[in-house]
């Protein structure tokens, strides 16, 4: 059970980590939004594997997140 959580608790940290460079390639690179939108749906994908049927609450977390970020930081320059 302890190895079943600490494996878990592993591709639960992995997986932020692949939003946080989404989230970095936003804020600090100037990749068009089709690259960033590539990225955002490898996450999808990845998320769709980890966490069946929670479709909908990655794309109220990690896509309005994304989202957002391109709105404030990308379209005003």
């Amino acid at each position: 059970m302890e190895r079943a959580l600490a494996r878990e608790n592993l591709l639960l940290r992995e997986f932020q980590a692949k939003a946080d460079e989404i989230s970095r390639l936003i804020l600090n690179t100037d990749l068009p939004w089709v690259d960033i939108a590539i990225r955002i749906e490898q996450l999808r994908w990845e998320a769709e594997r980890l966490f069946p049927g929670k479709e909908k609450l990655f794309e109220m977390i990690y896509v309005s997140r994304f989202r957002r970020l391109w709105s404030q930081w990308r379209e005003g320059l």
